[in-house]
């Protein structure tokens, strides 16, 4: 669980602790199962399916192998004949040990089908925005020929999973009208045998004319500067620490201090693709979540070390912050200061772009906007409902609550339009170098005049049936008129800001909220609560909202 625990929730003994011997994963005999595994297509979880960000699943469970990889690379060729994205696919890959025979599969597959890709040398690791920049760069002022990209990466999941996300030719994550016929092909795919599947041997892939190498490092790193103000970070003479914490950007940030001459250490350069360095999350498994203070533990031990400390996720899309005055700071926290500072220090914006944000995250961020007078785009989870607005320009920000974020160049321009942890950590550093108080004390500014809300996060195992019973929960689930205490002044099933199915539901009155919803890319359901009064009234609130999903899980079974 995330920011703070409930009376309901059992944490592992092993949580905040270095992870123990037997908890790492076996890794040739994950590979092996990578390669001999075979899905079963009657066996619902082991089907191909796209979440909130991609396919996800375990080689151990049958649930992420060759044969879906194989056939997700495939329906991506057939959708890009289809739909005729003719320019080069920009490939990226993390640092999870299923990412490198994915890769090596999905490259067969691309090779065979004549699609143009772009790629480090020896599967050098590349960040999730790093693949998006590339895009977007690519892209820039032509109207044919457009690039497209893949990451092989399962975001911050346990060591045993892999995953393969498509992010379409406006950079960002796949829009869902996308992913649902990726989806649907590459099923069909699997359940004819793969005899669809075009491939070629690996070492002839290889030497295709269609298989190129790109530095993606040297592209996104010389351009920082126009999206991260790093002159006013280099003459305040900031001292920053970083964990690169084992993922994809480990290399990145020492180009970054030799470019920008930076006072920036980093702390660790280990690549482990058991991630034994980790500390153990709350439920007893590794898991690379940086807004977790159970995972987090090695990085927040930082935090008198340096002026500001931070470090992301296993491909980059996300962000942890460590202060001086607040050690690691919750996301919705850090989402809060960075909108505030954002919007009051890029003049060059479109005075009318808006915040985006998660139908989950703070409340205090409505209340920046507001104060701000920007425009609050709120939608589901997921941030493939932010693109079209930062590539547009009509949204400023973008953020979730789960630590994923993205804004615009300093000029109003898109930069990237997928979740960057590595901007979102150097703007710590500009802002705590050009207002002269970290990210921490700025939230207790904000605080201090817009209130203080008290906010957590619930976290428990739920069968895919039972995902789909939450997913359907609706105004008919909630029995009440009041929430802790309060008339119930919302029920909401759709987004503000777009009207899209939030996948669960939310429940608003005057001083709290809660939200749930099935988790897009784990077993896991998920209870969002916040109060604005005090831990008692956020008690109240977290126990009411568990009993409307207990019936609800309580009316699947029987």
């Amino acid at each position: 669980m995330t920011d703070s625990s409930s009376a309901s929730m059992a944490i592992s003994p092993l949580a905040g602790n270095t992870a123990p011997d037997f908890l790492l994963v076996d890794i040739p005999r994950l590979i092996t199962c990578y390669y001999t595994g075979t899905p079963d297509m009657s066996v619902a979880a082991q089907r191909v399916a796209f979440g909130t960000s991609g396919h996800r699943g375990s080689a151990f469970d049958y649930t992420f192998n060759e044969w879906h990889v194989l056939a997700i690379t495939q329906a991506i060729c057939d959708y890009r004949k289809r739909n005729h994205v003719g320019g080069p696919l920009f490939l990226g890959i993390d640092t999870h040990a299923l990412s490198i025979p994915a890769t090596a599969s999905a490259i067969e597959v691309f090779a065979a089908n004549g699609v143009d890709i772009m790629m480090t040398q020896n599967n050098e690791p590349t960040p999730t925005p790093a693949v998006s920049h590339a895009i977007l760069a690519y892209n820039r002022g032509r109207r044919n020929g457009l690039a497209d990209g893949i990451v092989m990466t399962p975001s911050h999941n346990p060591p045993d999973n892999g995953g393969y996300k498509y992010n379409a030719s406006n950079g960002g994550p796949a829009e869902v009208n996308i992913t649902q016929w990726i989806q649907a092909r590459a099923n069909a795919l699997l359940e004819d045998g793969l005899k669809g599947v075009q491939r070629w041997p690996y070492k002839r892939a290889l030497l295709a004319n269609t298989t190129h190498s790109h530095d993606f490092l040297a592209a996104y790193v010389n351009d920082l500067g126009n999206v991260v103000n790093m002159n006013v970070i280099h003459a305040s003479g900031l001292r920053m620490g970083v964990d690169p914490l084992g993922g994809a950007g480990v290399h990145y940030w020492s180009r970054i201090t030799e470019r920008y001459h930076l006072d920036l250490t980093v702390v660790s350069d280990e690549i482990d693709p058991r991630f034994g360095f980790m500390s153990v999350d709350w439920d007893g498994k590794i898991r690379m979540d940086p807004s977790s203070p159970y995972a987090m533990q090695r990085l927040i031990k930082l935090k008198d070390s340096f002026d500001i400390a931070f470090g992301c996720d296993t491909d980059y899309d996300r962000h942890g912050i460590v202060t001086k005055s607040a050690g690691l700071l919750p996301p919705n926290h850090y989402l809060a200061v960075a909108i505030d500072y954002l919007f009051s220090h890029r003049p060059q914006w479109n005075p009318g772009a808006g915040v985006g944000k998660t139908v989950v995250s703070s409340q205090i961020i409505d209340r920046v906007a507001a104060r701000l007078g920007r425009k609050l785009f709120e939608v589901p989870v997921g941030f493939k409902w932010f693109v079209d607005g930062l590539f547009d320009g009509t949204l400023g920000f973008g953020g979730e609550e789960s630590a994923g974020a993205s804004f615009l160049r300093i000029d109003g321009s898109v930069w990237t339009t997928d979740k960057d942890g590595m901007t979102a950590a150097l703007l710590a550093a500009e802002i705590t170098a050009r207002t002269g108080r970290d990210p921490g004390q700025a939230y207790a500014e904000l605080t201090s005049s817009l209130g203080t809300p008290l906010f957590k996060r619930f976290e428990a195992s739920a069968t895919p049936s039972q995902k789909n019973q939450l997913a359907r929960l609706s105004t008919q689930s909630v029995h009440t008129l009041q929430l802790a205490g309060e008339p119930i002044t919302k029920i909401t099933t759709q987004a503000p800001g777009n009207a899209a199915a939030i996948g669960g539901l939310k429940v608003t009155a005057a001083n709290g909220w809660f939200a749930a919803r099935p988790s897009g890319t784990e077993d896991i359901y998920k209870i969002y609560a916040e109060s604005f009064q005090d831990e008692e009234h956020l008690q109240r609130i977290l126990i009411e909202a568990q009993g409307i999903v207990d019936a609800a899980l309580k009316a699947e079974s029987s």
